[in-house]
């Protein structure tokens, strides 16, 4: 389901977040990583060789992406390391965008999945302390007085280190984007 999604442009959140209910943490991270990686590289192949007009339409105008492209050609697992850890680039057209790029499909594969785990974990926890798919959906979940101290203090210890690898990886991407190229 996560593959198809991904290819189609739909959000993966609730999938992700459901994963977390059904499967528990382990095995919900697990199963999303896959399918969102598996999603990834399908769109990233898609872009490359099939749908170049579509995904070239909907980059045109988007304003980094000519520096994107460029730093990707040179320093292509780094750039897609970074742009997965920085929250600038959407996720879904982020995915047919690289495969325009010269960046190499085991870099771009690699890259993606190190990248995109931190927040796979951390909305698979989440899901995992609903009681029901109706309190999941409502975004009205309670896990107790334990479990809500737990959830607490992982929610801000994972949102202070995303925040510090978000401030890295936008400061570097940044660096790379506006570092001149040579022809």
């Amino acid at each position: 389901m996560y593959l198809v999604a991904t290819v189609l442009v739909v959000p993966g959140t609730i999938l992700t977040l459901a994963a977390g209910f059904a499967f528990g943490v382990p095995t919900g991270a697990m199963l999303v990583s896959a399918g969102s990686l598996a999603g990834a590289s399908a769109a990233f192949l898609v872009g490359r060789f099939f749908a170049r007009d579509w995904v070239a339409g909907k980059v045109a105008e988007w304003r980094t992406f000519d520096a994107l492209d460029k730093a990707a050609g040179q320093e292509g697992f780094v750039i897609v390391l970074l742009s997965r850890l920085s929250p600038l680039f959407p996720f879904n057209l982020l995915n047919y965008a690289f495969g325009l790029t010269a960046v190499r499909f085991r870099d771009y594969v690699l890259a993606s999945w190190i990248g995109m785990a931190p927040a796979i974990v951390l909305y698979v926890y989440i899901g995992s302390t609903a009681r029901s798919l109706t309190e999941l959906a409502e975004g009205e979940f309670e896990a107790g007085t334990g479990g809500t101290v737990l959830f607490a203090a992982g929610l801000i210890a994972t949102l202070i280190l995303t925040i510090f690898i978000t401030r890295k990886a936008t400061r570097t991407l940044a660096r790379h984007l506006d570092e001149p190229r040579e022809r």
